[in-house]
């Protein structure tokens, strides 16, 4: 009988998966390469886009800075001011869909021209009002002219990034709520001081000033932003079609239809628990710098300590971000920043210090924006396809529901009560409840995970 057949080395169980190692290799080689064109991609764009963005904010809410002045110029109460602060996010609510066709029509590069030029123009104009009907109707158009940007911008990086990418780089832009408060803040003190150069008021050179540059900024993304990586000339044919490749498969994955997230129960728990995010976010991107002025700092102190409170609160955004990354956790880290951000709001509304109360603003400024970026990737924890764009919308319209109501709810508190007090402790109380409510999401959610395979934890949520 002859003796068995020695097998190769490396071969058999004992040996090690020679084939397994070098695909695993090739495809880590692979993923380093998309890896660099991806990161060199970000550096070339997110900038920019970032740039956008901050004007997008700063034009927003520069009305709370020249608010310190025109209030009393103008006649108007905080509950007309207040009203009038709202009032754009009833144009940018009614504007998205319509924003979105055109875009699909137009292109973004284009579109992001037109949407940039008009706006600028539209917030300059805000510089000659002279009632409250006309300035209801600038923010209303305001909102109109700035409801296809944030859809825009996330088209444009939907053609240059797959999903895995699009989350990390989301918090780039979250970073310029925060940064529009610490650029703007002392810049638009300083505007105010100015009053009576050229025959105005420092509130309308502040809307002129902070106003015409957007319809800079709209010239030269047709100068600097290319249409897609096909028209990138910085990219070789190579890169580019890597970048297509890797589009290409993420389309190929199951898609759900667009319905199936307006039927998804927990699309809708987010969705309404997001009403409290969008009346926080934007109640103080427009009050703060009145409630910081009404503690007694003069309109060039109020410009710091607003700049400092959002300087702060980038440090907790990235922190936030980076846990939230690290973790792969994405529920509880809303739950939580809204928690923290309640705290804020109540600590602020009863303190009798301005220490304290500053100290409560810079919880409600820093985690109440940290909580954006995992509360838009919910959607894709549970969706795929149109449905989570249509997640994702549903989401955003009710925040801008919030936008309208906060701001408003916030003036007529103030004229009730003569301060703050009772505005900052009815968003504590909304923040809670939303975060009651997207806890008990997660809990139902680790229950339904856990019939499968019990003690396994998914890390998408």
């Amino acid at each position: 009988m002859s003796e068995p057949r020695q097998a190769p080395l490396g071969a058999g169980p004992a040996g090690p998966p020679v084939v397994d190692i070098r695909s695993t290799a090739r495809a880590q080689m692979q993923q380093n390469a998309a890896d660099r064109v991806f990161a060199r991609c970000a550096w070339r764009l997110l900038p920019f886009l970032g740039l956008l963005y901050l004007a997008n904010y700063l034009d927003r809410f520069n009305a709370g800075f020249a608010a310190l002045t025109m209030n009393r110029d103008l006649g108007f109460s905080a509950s007309v001011f207040g009203f009038g602060g709202g009032i754009l996010f009833a144009g940018y609510l009614l504007f998205q869909i319509p924003a979105n066709a055109v875009l699909l029509r137009l292109g973004t590069r284009r579109w992001m021209f037109c949407i940039l030029t008009v706006w600028g123009l539209i917030s300059a104009a805000t510089g000659f009002i002279h009632n409250a009907s006309e300035f209801y109707i600038l923010r209303f158009l305001l909102g109109l002219a700035e409801a296809g940007l944030f859809p825009g911008i996330m088209f444009y990086l939907g053609l240059w990034f797959p999903k895995q990418y699009r989350v990390r780089f989301s918090a780039m832009f979250v970073c310029a709520i925060p940064l529009s408060g610490v650029v703007g803040g002392p810049v638009s003190a300083a505007i105010l001081a100015t009053n009576g150069l050229a025959w105005l008021h420092g509130w309308q050179l502040l809307f002129l000033l902070e106003g015409l540059p957007a319809t800079l900024l709209g010239v030269l993304v047709l100068k600097f932003l290319p249409d897609d990586p096909n028209t990138a000339s910085w990219l070789s044919s190579d890169e580019r079609d890597m970048i297509r490749s890797r589009l290409m498969s993420e389309a190929r994955v199951e898609q759900q239809p667009l319905g199936e997230a307006f039927r998804d129960a927990k699309i809708i728990v987010v969705s309404l628990a997001a009403f409290a995010a969008g009346s926080a976010l934007y109640a103080t991107g427009l009050w703060l710098p009145q409630i910081v002025n009404a503690m007694g700092f003069s309109i060039t102190g109020t410009g710091m300590v607003v700049a400092l409170v959002y300087a702060v609160a980038m440090v907790i955004i990235v922190g936030w971000g980076y846990s939230c990354d690290r973790s792969g956790e994405r529920i509880r880290h809303v739950a939580s920043a809204w928690l923290f951000a309640a705290v804020g709001f109540a600590l602020a509304s009863i303190a009798q210090s301005n220490a304290v109360a500053l100290a409560g603003l810079v919880l409600a400024a820093g985690f109440i924006p940290a909580a954006i970026a995992p509360l838009f990737t919910l959607p894709a924890s549970f969706l795929r396809g149109p449905a989570e764009a249509g997640g994702i919308s549903a989401i955003n319209t009710i925040v801008s529901l919030g936008g309208f109501v906060g701001p408003y709810i916030i003036g007529v508190l103030k004229d009730r009560s003569g301060n703050y007090s009772s505005g900052m402790a009815l968003l504590a109380a909304e923040l809670v409840i939303a975060s009651a409510m997207v806890l008990v999401l997660a809990h139902g959610i680790g229950r339904m995970q856990a019939i499968p395979a019990a003690g396994t934890a998914s890390t998408d949520v």
